[in-house]
């Protein structure tokens, strides 16, 4: 049987040192051995009723139950008061068979793999690299779990491919402490795996597209996420070069991303007819402290995999446009740990100048976005826009951030929209403008990061800019109406659809101060055919009870 260890930890934090925040019990759960359990199955079941045996006590003493990962996130979205369940000992792979495959799936049965969700995007990466495989798109590193990313929106920048929840075909969910509270979500438009693989992990099946992508950004809060069904990609190369190239031309492919028909052009990446080629990935760095003609900008290219290419790792490590964070805290070590005088050093431009070993860098996904280079208190705070109000909408936060001076740079990253309903990609093509630096200490003339998070919102509203913010990154989380005013009715749908997949006693178990504080966590009435399980045309599949 999984064994569960049980810890009276007083205090949580989280890896970038955020907190701490006040914890009854932390959990640790390690499966049976292989030796004793042989079937991965078998122990992903097991490890499946150790969880409900948790979930029924926290539902018994009235208590709070939270999941998470590897602690990335900034925000409180991963903390829970009472009981916290740490996953990472939870990394089982299930192999998926043809015969696994939903007669009306779409899908590769070579591209769909199962994964539970502790296991890290370096373990999955891993494993797909076995197949000759990749995932699509990750964040800047590859420490954080496979159920941390899809529940916050982890997005990476591959602008024509979406987050990292939007190669998510399967949700297991755990919602409840009884047998009918095990769960597979599919959509019924996309459908995937078969009813006899969810009977397989003793899950009841439902079909529905909204309650799916409901649950697909569901802050923690629809349950204890298990297992995903992904899709993979073929193995692919990234070349990557980084440029500097005038401020205009940066900003206007901002607004546009039509690298074909701008004057970005990359000698070796070009079609046929001599056009600049489309990136997969295109991010801005921008000090706000310096009015600065260029700026740095990071293109890579998508090519067919071949294994001979040289070993990137002497470049990757030397890099330091690998992580905004890590290029500041690297910076900050280095000089007087005062922070007035490390903004007054932002004045001048800390980005390198671009040498001709940087020029171009091949790699595979998981070998571009390695492993994070630091540890420490840092802060992020990000914001999704419409690409067409990106220009805008920095000049709104770098004149807020020159009136309210932090240790901090931006940096512009794009993603393709997601169909999460509150994911925060959600514009048909999302600027993520982010600003990302160490923390420190309110002061007379620097305020506070809640101060910081509040400008920012404040910032966008006087331009009338909608807009959105990264629920794992920092931000003023209880600024009034904050989420209707991100999401209109889509709060709505979202609530409700909550409230349709857990008991009122079990919404509770799963909510937390984070999404209190959003108004998140309010129980709707629904009707029982509010949600039904539906075929891939849309007809009632089956009763569910």
């Amino acid at each position: 049987m999984a064994k569960t260890s049980e810890l009276l930890v007083g205090k949580w934090d989280t890896l970038h040192e955020n907190g701490a925040f006040d914890l009854k019990r932390q959990y640790i759960t390690r499966h049976e051995h292989k030796a004793t359990m042989p079937s991965r199955v078998l122990r992903y079941n097991d490890a499946a009723e150790e969880m409900q045996r948790l979930i029924k006590k926290c539902k018994t003493e009235n208590e709070g139950f939270r999941a998470f990962g590897s602690r990335w996130s900034m925000s409180k979205i991963a903390h829970q008061k009472d009981n916290m369940h740490q996953n990472n000992l939870m990394y089982l792979d299930l192999e998926i068979e043809e015969g696994n495959m939903h007669p009306d799936s779409e899908y590769a049965h070579e591209n769909i793999f199962f994964f539970e969700c502790g296991s890290t995007i370096k373990q999955i990466s891993q494993k797909l690299n076995e197949y000759g495989k990749s995932l699509k798109t990750t964040g800047a590193s590859n420490g954080q779990t496979i159920a941390g990313c899809i529940s916050t929106g982890v997005h990476g920048s591959a602008f024509d491919t979406g987050a990292v929840q939007d190669y998510i075909v399967g949700l297991n969910i755990l919602t409840g402490p009884n047998a009918e509270d095990n769960v597979y979500l599919e959509r019924h438009t996309q459908p995937s795996l078969n009813d006899a693989f969810a009977q397989s992990i003793k899950a009841r099946v439902i079909r529905n597209d909204d309650l799916f992508n409901a649950a697909l950004v569901g802050l923690g809060s629809f349950g204890f996420i298990h297992g995903v069904a992904l899709e993979a990609d073929d193995l692919f190369l990234l070349d990557r070069y980084v440029r500097r190239i005038d401020k205009d031309l940066a900003l206007s492919l901002s607004k546009t991303l039509d690298f074909k028909n701008s004057e970005f052009k990359i000698d070796n990446e070009v079609d046929e007819n001599g056009k600049p080629s489309r990136p997969y990935h295109y991010k801005i760095f921008i000090n706000p402290y310096v009015d600065e003609n260029q700026y740095v900008v990071e293109a890579m290219y998508k090519k067919k995999y071949t294994l001979a290419y040289p070993d990137p790792f002497t470049k990757i490590e030397k890099s330091l446009y690998k992580d905004l964070i890590y290029l500041l805290i690297k910076f900050s070590e280095k000089f007087p740990k005062s922070i007035p005088w490390f903004i007054k050093s932002l004045q001048k431009s800390i980005l390198p100048e671009i040498t001709k070993d940087e020029e171009k860098i091949r790699a595979t996904l998981y070998e571009t976005f390695w492993d994070a280079g630091y540890k420490g208190p840092a802060f992020a705070c990000s914001m999704g826009v419409t690409i067409e109000d990106s220009e805008r909408a920095l000049n709104a936060l770098v004149k807020m951030t020159k009136d309210h001076p932090i240790p901090g740079i931006f940096a512009m990253r794009y993603v393709n929209k997601t169909e999460a309903t509150l994911g925060f990609t959600k514009f048909h093509k999302t600027c993520v403008i982010e600003i990302d630096g160490i923390q420190w200490n309110k002061s007379d003339k620097i305020p506070s990061l809640e101060e910081y998070g509040r400008f920012m919102i404040e910032a966008m509203q006087a331009e009338n800019i909608p807009f959105t913010v990264h629920w794992g990154k920092s931000m003023d989380y209880a600024f009034p109406d904050l989420a209707h005013h991100m999401y209109g009715n889509n709060v709505d749908q979202w609530m409700k659809c909550r409230s349709w997949l857990l008991s009122e006693k079990m919404a509770n178990v799963f909510s937390n101060e984070f999404i209190s504080t959003l108004g998140l966590d309010a129980y709707r009435s629904v009707p029982n055919d509010f949600i039904e399980s539906l075929d891939k045309s849309g007809q009632p599949a089956h009763l569910i009870t």
